[in-house]
């Protein structure tokens, strides 16, 4: 039975638009929540496409191709929040979403453990030369032969990036008897038995397996290229499921041709194709023990389903509680209801005097505030009130004429 859970906006005027083939989870979830005009399109849009589709839209969802732009942001007038239902939110413009008081969620977490497998898979495959074999049986010739191909049991695989895969790619290595090594940009605490490599060149030069799990951030845009690559150990693979932009491919490609490098399972790519059948090249393909997937490192029944239920959830409690935990752009702020009282959610420019401003109005037309929580970023200022029932509509008035105020909303 659905939910009926009293907000200043009926639910049924609520719209809410899914793009890019959500999980069915996240669409359920929400009816059961009592919204009905939920809309789910199985590709993205276009800039100008979604100007158009999200004019009267409340709630988006998206995932890694959509692109958030202050264009797209701007004819969202109504927009609340934005569910990314992937781990990053790299195609939102988050400093627009923050300047108009949009929330932005992800899912940071969950699809680790498909990513974290997959990476375990693909160093198997590469490391008993099995992209080579695959090619030859399938073109009818015989390839029996151990040469070339090792056990993982006993070699070293070096994690550049030591999050939350990362360092779950560590445990699962471990368990295989690898040794593990690692290097991150911030000081973290080793799992089992996984040593800190100190810097990126010892690291490179002593692992067996390279496997990439960091941001894409001016940072580690080619982290892996002419200068770091040459470093890698004669014979070692390199698997990258994090970001496209992170390894320089042609240098790649030189190197395995070379022979320095034996093999590499890339899964991302600096340009990527925006819907299946399109036409897709990288000068990695014919590459000698080289596996290419379409970006499916997160891409399993499990976490397409656990990222729907987590998004669902943060936006819900968004929607009915003015809960920002997890987002990516609002200051992060949770708390308790207050009975006897109607909810206001105020966000506003980060400035001196604004806080002060939304009490004094409040106090001069004698309207008593019996609940007030504030959280502020360097930017964004998100302040929630519990007002006496009788006297919220004209506070709700008040507080929009505050200055510096971006969006004002009415909770229940």
């Amino acid at each position: 039975m659905a939910k009926t859970d009293k907000t200043s906006y009926p639910k049924e005027k609520i719209k809410i638009l899914f793009l890019e083939n959500i999980s069915d989870r996240a669409v359920k979830n929400f009816q059961q929540h009592g919204y009905v005009h939920v809309e789910k399109i199985s590709k993205a849009l276009t800039e100008e496409q979604l100007m158009n589709a999200i004019k009267d839209v409340h709630i988006l969802g998206i995932r890694s191709k959509t692109q958030i732009t202050k264009n797209v942001l701007d004819a969202a007038k109504k927009l609340q929040a934005i569910g990314c239902f992937c781990i990053g939110v790299n195609q939102v413009d988050l400093d627009e979403a923050t300047k108009n008081g949009v929330v932005v969620f992800n899912a940071p977490y969950s699809n680790t453990r498909s990513v974290a497998e997959l990476v375990i898979g693909a160093a198997i495959m590469l490391i008993r030369r099995i992209p080579d074999k695959n090619k030859a049986a399938h073109e009818g010739i015989w390839m029996k032969e151990s040469q070339g191909s090792y056990e993982l049991r006993g070699k070293t695989i070096g994690i550049i990036g030591y999050g939350n895969i990362g360092s779950q790619v560590s445990v699962l290595s471990e368990a295989l008897g690898l040794k593990v090594i690692f290097y991150d940009v911030e000081t973290k605490l080793p799992l089992g038995n996984a040593e800190d490599a100190k810097s990126l060149k010892a690291l490179l030069s002593k692992a067996d397996i390279v496997t990439l799990h960091v941001p894409d951030n001016s940072q580690t845009r080619n982290l892996l290229g002419k200068v770091n690559l040459k470093h890698c150990k004669k014979g070692s693979i390199l698997i990258n499921y994090a970001r496209g932009e992170v390894v320089d491919l042609e240098v790649l490609r030189k190197l395995i041709l070379d022979g320095q490098i034996a093999g590499a399972a890339i899964d991302v790519f600096p340009i990527e194709p925006e819907k299946n059948g399109d036409h897709f090249r990288t000068p990695l393909q014919d590459c000698p023990n080289v596996l290419l997937t379409p970006h499916i490192g997160g891409s399993t029944e499990e976490a397409q389903q656990n990222i729907g239920e987590d998004v669902s959830l943060k936006l819900f409690n968004y929607l009915e509680k003015g809960i920002t935990f997890g987002s990516q752009s609002i200051p992060a702020l949770a708390l308790p209801p207050q009975e006897g009282s109607h909810r206001i959610l105020h966000i506003h420019n980060n400035v001196p005097g604004v806080l002060s401003e939304i009490n004094t109005q409040l106090s001069k037309n004698k309207i008593n505030i019996l609940g007030q929580y504030l959280k502020t970023n360097e930017e964004i200022g998100y302040v929630v009130l519990d007002v006496d029932k009788q006297l919220s509509s004209q506070a709700l008035k008040l507080l929009r004429e505050v200055k510096e105020t971006i969006k004002v909303r009415m909770l229940y």
